[in-house]
């Protein structure tokens, strides 16, 4: 028979326990298996269930959407094995009879998406960006609008001024399916969209470029391969050898905000995986939900928010 179930924060304090003094686990693979589990108990109470209620479907459910927001196949491995190692705790505390990730194969998931980059990494890419090139201050935004806000490669190129609020440092992009979203920008990118607009405005800006933000130097519009260029060639001058492309910032803004322990509903809506509605109320409440994630859990805003 099993034991009655706990409240999620009592589970969590117990399987911390369980990990910690029974299993012996290092400090690091504790603090990971646990915004791992919680990451699912939140998935878990927005279909309005409980752990001890969760069924194998559900926990793929779970791990495909953490596939479709571009979460790295190594973070994916993790949070299975940390999945693991909860729910043979709830059968060894008697909660549950037989676990449902029994059921799940060790899967290669994501072994397709693109390489995740390190912090370091994109540190690396804006410290190779030639300081003396005109275009350099426009590349240094396009990297820190990518990452900092995990935008599309077509969301960059289509934002536009009129949508662009670095007073409040917000931007709304037209995302899949003509679904507009606001999302929040990092300190860095909105200091360095401010230092580019005058280059911008100096240029002789083609009818098609007036109400777009990045433009090539010729006034118009940058198209999706220019970005792409831009950002392997960074890559490359960084001496990093993974394949990177605009997608890469996408999903390791991403990954990042996930281990770091971002609200998984919270990066679901950043990466625009939902429509939200427009209302200024709402608007409003999302934003000071979203920027609260941003300033806790990504870096380039952690450290900007150190200093």
């Amino acid at each position: 028979m099993n034991r009655p179930a706990k409240e999620n924060d009592d589970l969590c304090l117990d399987f911390e326990a369980h990990i910690r003094l029974e299993r012996n686990l290092s400090a690091n693979t504790v603090a990971a298996y646990l915004v791992d589990v919680r990451h699912l108990l939140e998935f878990l109470e927005g279909k309005g269930i409980g752990p001890i209620d969760a069924s194998a479907e559900d926990l793929h459910e779970f791990l495909a959407s953490l596939h479709d927001m571009g979460i790295s196949s190594r973070s994916q491995a993790r949070i299975i094995s940390g999945m693991r190692s909860f729910f043979k705790f709830l059968k060894i505390e008697g909660y549950i009879e037989s676990s449902p990730v029994e059921l799940i194969d060790s899967p290669k998931l994501g072994t397709y998406l693109p390489d995740v980059l390190s912090v370091e990494e994109i540190d690396a890419m804006i410290a190779a960006i030639p300081p003396d090139k005109s275009e350099s201050p426009r590349n240094h935004a396009i990297i820190e609008t990518l990452y900092g806000s995990g935008l599309r490669v077509s969301e960059l190129v289509e934002a536009r001024l009129s949508r662009l609020n670095l007073d409040e440092a917000l931007l709304i992009v037209e995302g899949k399916g003509s679904k507009q979203r606001m999302v929040p920008m990092s300190p860095a990118s909105v200091s360095l969209i401010r230092e580019y607009l005058p280059i911008r405005n100096g240029l002789d800006v083609k009818p098609s470029g007036q109400d777009i933000i990045f433009l090539n130097r010729r006034g118009a519009p940058l198209t999706r391969v220019m970005v792409f260029y831009i950002i392997r060639d960074l890559a490359a001058m960084a001496g990093i050898a993974k394949k990177v492309s605009p997608h890469t910032l996408r999903h390791s803004f991403a990954t990042h905000l996930l281990e770091g322990g971002a609200n998984l509903r919270a990066i679901q809506e950043m990466l625009g995986h939902e429509s939200i509605a427009t209302t200024e109320l709402y608007l409003h409440l999302d934003r000071s939900h979203l920027r609260q994630e941003l300033l806790e859990h990504h870096p380039h805003y952690r450290a900007d928010n150190a200093k």
